[in-house]
């Protein structure tokens, strides 16, 4: 068992908050993270999945009285919007009850959803935390090939053999594409979402071609945005944004894509062996979004993350604009004898970053030239992590 970062970031925001709401994708452990925190207050818990909970809050007002004093949880709360407004009546009340911070933890599986009903209801008393699969630090700097090859959902790395972590990220897909999606309201054939979805692994961190793939799929193109609104929803695939502030320059204005999880990409395309991952074309761009979420995740809150790319072929894999604006410029490469392109270093210099790295496989810093740091994936993120 691992002990998540998340658990401190939520009990931090308990204490200064009266209500926070956790996101993440199902199976990542935010239930496991909640029941940790009830164990160290009085709590009560409920699942709104189930239809036993949602009648207990028939009439919300009446039970969530008789819990005032209690850190109330409840999960995959999307499942009834109409229940903020009261739990905007209940903070309200409470607060003039002197009872401000710590009183409900909501868990949700769909972000923009969630973010839409609470903000409409709990603008002022909310704090959102999203809780990401397992990360580098949180496993150990030498399970990174087990982590990349698996991803980071606990019970897929924690799985005892290869296969097993195989059938249960086999079962997550199945799940989600029969029973979770159809769950929020989309009728989409589950074959043809599964087909979308792997055609999105095969272009791992690829420019997002929407006609390409509607014509793959036979649907429209904007069907296909509809399809990758949902996904993005769901915490399960990440469009990566371009930079866009330089005037004058020709910038490609496409985002790019990426799975997520790294273990999704690889059931997706059948890779089960790291012999089988690093034989297969997907392999750089499995790796370069594997490193992109570890670095996002590592850095500080309000950072926001872009590519960058112009027609005339300079490139950075990833920027990253701190709070405070100080920019950074990130290569990724799957070596162990890393180089930089000429591109990069012309990128660097339209966007004026102040720090740049080439993030490679190796195990330790190589001096380079001309400002970079050609760094582990570890000592990236702690590069990142140190400033928070």
């Amino acid at each position: 068992m691992y002990l998540r970062k998340t658990n401190c970031a939520v009990q931090s925001a308990l204490e200064s908050q009266a209500a926070v709401v956790l996101l993440g994708p199902r199976q990542v452990g935010k239930t496991t993270l909640a029941m940790r925190i009830a164990e160290l207050q009085p709590s009560v818990y409920l699942d709104l999945e189930r239809d036993s909970d949602r009648q207990v809050l028939t009439e919300p007002d009446l039970y969530l009285d008789e819990q005032t004093g209690k850190l109330v949880i409840l999960d995959e709360v999307q499942q009834m919007p109409g229940l903020f407004k009261s739990l905007r009546g209940q903070i309200d009340m409470r607060r003039r009850k002197g009872l401000r911070t710590g009183q409900f933890l909501l868990l949700g599986s769909a972000s923009n959803v969630l973010l839409q009903q609470s903000a409409e209801s709990l603008a002022g008393r909310v704090r959102y935390i999203e809780m990401p699969p397992l990360m580098l630090d949180e496993v150990g700097d030498d399970q990174i090939n087990r982590l990349w090859l698996r991803g980071g959902f606990p019970d897929s790395f924690q799985a005892e053999t290869e296969k097993s972590s195989m059938d249960w990220r086999e079962d997550f897909l199945r799940t989600y594409l029969e029973r979770d999606i159809p769950a929020l309201g989309p009728r989409i054939p589950a074959t043809t979402l599964r087909r979308f979805w792997t055609m999105l692994a095969h272009a791992q961190g690829g420019l997002l071609n929407a006609a390409a793939l509607a014509e793959g799929l036979g649907v429209s193109g904007q069907t296909i945005g509809r399809y990758l609104d949902l996904l993005v929803d769901l915490m399960l695939v990440r469009r990566l944004q371009p930079w866009h502030e330089n005037v004058g320059k020709r910038l490609v204005r496409s985002p790019k894509i990426f799975v997520k999880d790294s273990g999704l990409v690889h059931t997706l395309l059948g890779l089960g062996t790291t012999e089988a991952l690093l034989g297969h074309p997907v392999v750089g761009g499995s790796w370069e979004g594997f490193c992109i979420e570890a670095l996002i995740d590592a850095a500080p809150s309000g950072t926001q993350p872009f590519f960058y790319r112009t027609s005339a072929g300079a490139e950075l894999d990833l920027v990253l604009r701190l709070p405070g604006h100080e920019t950074w410029a990130i290569e990724i490469k799957r070596t162990t004898t890393p180089k930089v392109t000429r591109g990069f270093h012309l990128a660097a210099e339209d966007i004026a970053a102040e720090r740049r790295l080439l993030v490679y496989a190796g195990g330790h810093e190589i001096p380079m030239t001309q400002g970079i740091r050609a760094i582990p994936l570890a000592s990236a993120t702690d590069l990142l992590r140190n400033l928070s």
